[in-house]
């Protein structure tokens, strides 16, 4: 840590109050209110401290919070300026320890004290590495690490940019787009890119050949082992979800069929656009399973009566019924889905690309947190099942395309 650090040293930091910034009280009340959440004010009275360590930090240094405690004194209501500023009051070595107020444009909203450690990020981040190697795969962020280099070399995903609409078709069409391990990996790359590119607005997404996606590759699944299905299944209920938390508005332009999977991916994306010869299922009970991920979202979506109905019988639904129970924004003649999906990428375009990202973002971050992470609950009762007789015999019977003979109770 460099010298010259000193107590009486101040910083401060002033946000605006979001909604993500915000507790709404007695929500099921007539007079609720919104407010400043404590947890956000706590937040901002940290980097208030940590900004006055900045100029003081060695490369390699980084500061982090040790300890804190905090009154919240008054509210503050959505929309208005808070500003924390910190002052440095005791310094012992590589600890720091600051007083901190918050303010609004009329109170003394809240104070505290702070201490924070000075650290070597390299030793830290060795140390959290070697802490998450140890966490299941899916306990990991569904949001994408920032990719800011060229587009990556994709293997089953054609990639067309126009301006800042990129186009992404899924290229497997000899096997009905279905996605296996490598398009799971081209996806991942492919959001990391995504993510750090916001100069893409659009994202829409299409298949090659005669469907949108015919789900997973359920000859591959039959091949992997339990570890390595749990794994695959989690990295793809990942790619989707992520698509929530991306800056691009993702659009689906859906032909021919979207199944299993297929549907998940389709009707992960923002808007879902169809031909009126698309067709849609959750077929994997006929193969012995339920589906790995996105039973929370589709039934978000259409509701629990219609999601236990496609989930549990697997039939089809055309695009019309699809369209009228909610899981399309549209039906259109095929020879005019491009078209029509092409407006539609216009007239967001249109819109002012910041107000769009926030406004996708609140409007997702709106479900139950525990949508996030049920699909970690559908792939433990998806491996249980892909270890019996049932689920082999789906395998069988789809490879040999005849109905399965499942056993009995």
């Amino acid at each position: 840590m460099k010298s010259g650090l000193a107590t009486g040293v101040s910083a401060s930091i002033s946000w605006q109050v979001t909604p993500l910034r915000t507790i709404h009280l007695a929500a099921d009340q007539p007079h609720g209110a919104v407010v400043f959440s404590t947890p956000s004010m706590i937040h901002l009275m940290e980097l208030a401290a940590r900004e006055v360590l900045k100029g003081y930090l060695d490369p390699g240094e980084e500061s982090v919070g040790a300890a804190v405690q905090v009154e919240h004194l008054a509210a503050t209501p959505l929309g208005a300026r808070v500003t924390a500023e910190a002052r440095v009051t005791a310094i012992d070595g590589r600890l720091v320890d600051f007083e901190i107020e918050a303010r609004d444009a009329h109170d003394l909203i809240g104070r505290g004290t702070h201490r924070r450690a000075v650290i070597g990020i390299e030793k830290f981040a060795q140390r959290l590495q070697d802490k998450t190697a140890r966490l299941p795969q899916a306990a990991m962020t569904v949001v994408p690490h920032p990719e800011t280099g060229p587009l990556p070399a994709l293997t089953t995903l054609g990639v067309t940019l126009t301006g800042p609409i990129a186009r992404v078709m899924l290229n497997r069409p000899q096997k009905l787009n279905a996605v296996d391990t490598q398009m799971t990996t081209d996806w991942e790359q492919l959001n990391h890119w995504f993510a750090g590119h916001p100069e893409i607005r659009v994202v829409i997404l299409s298949g090659a050949g005669l469907a949108f996606c015919a789900g997973d590759d359920v000859p591959e699944v039959g091949t992997l082992s339990l570890e390595t299905a749990r794994e695959l299944s989690w990295r793809q209920a990942r790619i989707y979800l992520a698509w929530e938390q991306l800056p691009q508005i993702f659009i689906a332009a859906i032909h021919g069929a979207a199944v299993g999977g297929g549907c998940v991916m389709a009707y992960s994306c923002d808007f879902r656009v169809a031909s009126h010869g698309a067709t849609f299922a959750m077929p994997e009970i006929k193969l012995g399973w339920p589906p790995g991920y996105g039973i929370a979202q589709l039934t978000a979506l259409v509701g629990k009566a219609r999601a236990l109905d496609l989930c549990l019988t697997g039939r089809m639904l055309a695009a019309n019924e699809a369209h009228a129970i909610g899981l399309l924004h549209e039906v259109v003649p095929g020879n005019r889905l491009l078209p029509v999906v092409d407006a539609l990428a216009q007239r967001l375009l249109a819109q002012p690309a910041e107000a769009l990202r926030l406004t996708k973002q609140l409007v997702h971050a709106d479900e139950p947190p525990s949508h996030k992470v049920t699909y970690l609950a559908d792939t433990a009762a998806y491996i249980h099942c892909l270890e019996l007789p049932d689920a082999q015999e789906g395998i069988r019977a789809f490879r040999e395309k005849r109905l399965p003979r499942f056993e009995g109770p």
